[in-house]
């Protein structure tokens, strides 16, 4: 529970960021999580930090690393996907 609380936090400080300007929604670590690590070898054109985007708060240095970046933005975060085969296929 410490650390969901501890990424509440972070969550919270990078929404006062844009609310105090450092940064536009679109331009925001927040957005544009989760950062794969394609995109933090590649060409780096955010108006952030690469170590931010990998560390967003010092104490998550053992993160996961997403092999993918979403693919509908947050759309599966807040709706549930199913992608089994209609109930009819099960017939018989």
């Amino acid at each position: 529970i410490d650390r969901f609380i501890d990424a509440m936090l972070q969550i919270k400080t990078e929404i006062d960021q844009v609310a105090a300007g450092e940064y536009s929604i679109e331009e925001s670590p927040l957005r544009n999580a989760p950062h794969t690590a394609k995109h933090l070898v590649g060409d780096w054109e955010r108006k952030y930090s690469r170590e931010l985007a990998v560390f967003p708060a010092k104490q998550f240095r053992n993160k996961y690393w997403p092999i993918v970046n979403r693919i509908d933005n947050v759309y599966g975060d807040r709706n549930l996907v199913c992608s089994c085969p209609p109930i009819e296929s099960f017939a018989n």
